[in-house]
C-alpha cells in the first residue's frame, strides 16, 4: 500500500498492493499500522455506501467542529471523479482543490482530513462508493459549498453536452464567500 500525500495537506490518495490470479483479486483497504507511519491517526466510526447514475454529482459537503470528519473514499463498481477543496482559512492551500479517478479498476481510495469540503461526480453508468468516517453524521454540523463556485473553479470532467444531475440541497449549498468559516 502506497499512501502520497497532495498539495493539500491533509488529504493523500492510496494506491493498494493488489494481488490478482485466476480465482480474483485480493488487497488491504485499511492498515492502521501503515496509516500511522504516514501521521493519519483517525478511527474511522461510520460506514456509508452511495449508488449513483452517470452525471450525478453529490457535494461539496463537509462538517462543521466538533464533529468534522476525515473521510476514507473508495469505488468498488464503476467510476468517479473525487473532488477535495481546502476550506481552512489559515491554510497555505485555503481554497485549492485536487481531483482524482476512483473506480473498481484502479481501486485508488483517497483520504480526506477534517477542515475539507468532498464531493463527486459519476463518470460511469453507475457507482458505488463507501466511505468511512471519523465521526458521526450530525445534521447540526452539517454544511456544504455551491459545487460551481467561480471562485474554486472545479473542473468537474463533465463530457460536453451532459449535464450534472444534483439534489435540491446540494443545488441550494452558499458559495463559499458565503461561509462563516472559522478563522475568518
Amino acid at each position: 500500500m502506497q499512501i502520497e500525500p497532495t498539495i493539500l495537506d491533509g488529504c493523500f490518495i492510496i494506491e493498494p498492493n493488489i494481488f490478482s490470479d485466476s480465482r480474483g483479486v485480493f488487497f488491504e483497504t485499511y492498515r492502521k499500522d501503515r496509516f500511522s507511519a504516514c501521521g493519519i491517526e483517525y478511527d474511522f466510526v461510520q460506514d456509508n455506501q452511495s449508488v449513483s447514475k452517470k452525471n450525478v454529482l453529490r457535494g461539496l459537503h463537509f462538517q462543521k467542529s466538533p464533529h468534522a470528519q476525515a473521510k476514507l473514499v473508495r469505488v468498488i463498481r464503476g467510476e468517479i471523479w473525487d473532488v477535495m477543496v481546502d476550506i481552512r482559512p489559515d491554510s497555505p492551500t485555503f481554497k485549492q482543490w485536487v481531483g482524482v479517478s476512483l473506480s473498481e479498476h484502479n481501486q485508488r481510495m483517497v483520504l480526506i482530513g477534517p477542515g475539507f469540503a468532498h464531493g463527486f461526480y459519476v463518470v460511469s453508468d453507475h457507482a458505488t462508493v463507501v466511505y468511512s468516517c471519523s465521526d458521526y453524521y450530525a445534521p447540526e454540523s452539517e454544511g456544504g459549498i455551491r459545487w460551481d463556485d467561480p471562485e474554486l473553479a472545479i473542473d468537474w470532467r463533465i463530457a460536453p453536452g451532459d449535464t450534472a444531475l444534483l439534489s435540491p440541497k446540494d443545488w441550494d449549498w452558499p458559495m463559499l464567500s458565503e461561509l462563516d468559516l472559522p478563522g475568518r
